[in-house]
């Protein structure tokens, strides 16, 4: 397996974990920066929440191909 791989992997399940706490811990961002981009709208909420969830698919798909691109060169 390639470096690639596991910083796709990495990089997914963080993403993953973002979009999760955004949605159980709607505040956080206000919490840890002291800023509020939104003015309580929570529209800066959910733009993370999809950013992140776009994001968590596209490093899925790509570490997959990795995946899949080690297996067929160990098989030949």
């Amino acid at each position: 397996m390639r470096k690639r791989f596991w910083i796709e992997t990495a990089l997914g399940t963080l993403t993953a974990a973002l979009a999760i706490i955004t949605l159980v811990w709607h505040d956080w961002v206000e919490v840890a920066f002291k800023v509020d981009p939104d003015q309580f709208s929570g529209s800066f909420e959910w733009m993370i929440v999809a950013v992140s969830a776009l994001l968590t698919v596209g490093f899925a798909f790509l570490a997959r191909y990795e995946w899949r691109r080690a297996r067929l060169a160990a098989e030949s």
